[in-house]
């Protein structure tokens, strides 16, 4: 193989621009061949010369000043691949070891990272499958409506000291948190079930202000669907908010929940002919609940329901009272084709 070398200035290249030294070839050539056509190489410049040690330097030493440059970058990079990486690893462990200490009040907010993918990644994940059908505004808002709905139920179970975990959103379900803490009585599971529509219905009135200043569509149908989303959920069936509070007024309501559902199903098929599977499922799942009002209860069944005379009036109250300003709000909100 030919060897090139990289000479500075001052260096003999072996050929002039005239001619070459008799005997020796040029620089890009082979004894007896032509010469190749030329190739650039870029050399760094030289470096300033290094100060002289006191003692004399050993033809060994990278910094014996008749070595090129080049020829000690060449010998120091020569040295094992590892041992080149030894120096900011060993950087690193040292400034872990001196301001670990520092970091400890990050340690807890590591654990809320899973919590974090898990409610962030599934809004996301609805965001995107609702933008598909009514846009990328629209889907944002309708989540936020969402969230701002489960938190109403994770302040009230927090309040009523029960261990809740964080929302998780499901496409077209909308979606659910899960509580670890069954309620003590029908009175908790009411507050926890009253809470997700009470600061819902306040979203949705937001929106409906935000319409009312500015005149934006978007937001007038973001109230709609806010009011008509809270609404149906205080539907009293099941495992639906309006399920869980009647349970602190009466859970014969179960059975209109139940005829509500059956009513819904087939007015929609009467218009379209088809019936709504998301109704159906709901109500499927729910009848586990209005059968055991047909069957004998066990003692602790029964003491679930015996709560005081007046939180039976309050739930009344604030269900029914809520029922009816959602129904107004629907109905101050709803888009006649007409209006645009």
């Amino acid at each position: 193989m030919a060897e090139i070398e990289c000479m500075h200035a001052g260096d003999n290249l072996g050929a002039s621009e005239g001619g070459k030294e008799e005997g020796r070839p040029g620089l890009f050539e082979h004894a007896g061949q032509e010469a190749a056509p030329p190739v650039i190489v870029s050399c760094p410049p030289p470096l300033p010369p290094p100060a002289i040690p006191t003692e004399s330097a050993g033809p060994g030493d990278p910094l014996n000043p008749e070595l090129p440059p080049l020829r000690q970058t060449v010998e120091a990079a020569g040295k094992p691949w590892w041992r080149r990486y030894l120096g900011p690893i060993g950087a690193g462990i040292v400034l872990l070891l001196k301001f670990g200490a520092k970091l400890k009040f990050l340690l807890p907010l590591l654990k809320f990272i899973p919590t974090m993918l898990k409610t962030g990644g599934t809004m996301f994940l609805s965001i995107w499958v609702y933008a598909t059908i009514w846009g990328w505004w629209f889907a944002a808002g309708f989540v936020l409506l969402l969230l701002i709905h489960e938190c109403g139920h994770l302040v009230a179970a927090r309040q009523c000291g029960l261990n809740v975990g964080a929302p998780v959103f499901i496409p077209f379900m909308g979606a659910f948190i899960a509580l670890k803490d069954a309620p003590k009585n029908a009175w908790i599971e009411a507050k926890v079930g009253i809470g997700g529509p009470l600061l819902g219905t306040a979203g949705a009135a937001v929106c409906y202000l935000i319409y009312i200043a500015t005149g934006q569509e978007l937001f007038r149908a973001l109230a709609y669907v806010g009011f008509f989303l809270n609404l149906f959920n205080l539907a009293p069936i099941g495992f639906l908010d309006g399920g869980r509070v009647v349970t602190a007024i009466s859970p014969w309501l179960w059975l209109v929940g139940a005829a509500l559902m059956v009513g819904f199903l087939i007015v929609q098929y009467r218009v379209s002919h088809q019936f709504n599977l998301i109704v159906l499922f709901i109500l499927l799942l729910s009848m586990p609940r209005v059968f055991s009002l047909f069957r004998k209860k066990k003692p602790e069944e029964e003491q679930f329901f015996e709560i005081e005379l007046w939180q039976r009036l309050v739930m009344s109250i604030l269900y029914f009272g809520l029922v009816g300003v959602l129904v107004l709000g629907m109905i101050l909100t709803h888009f006649h084709p007409a209006d645009g």
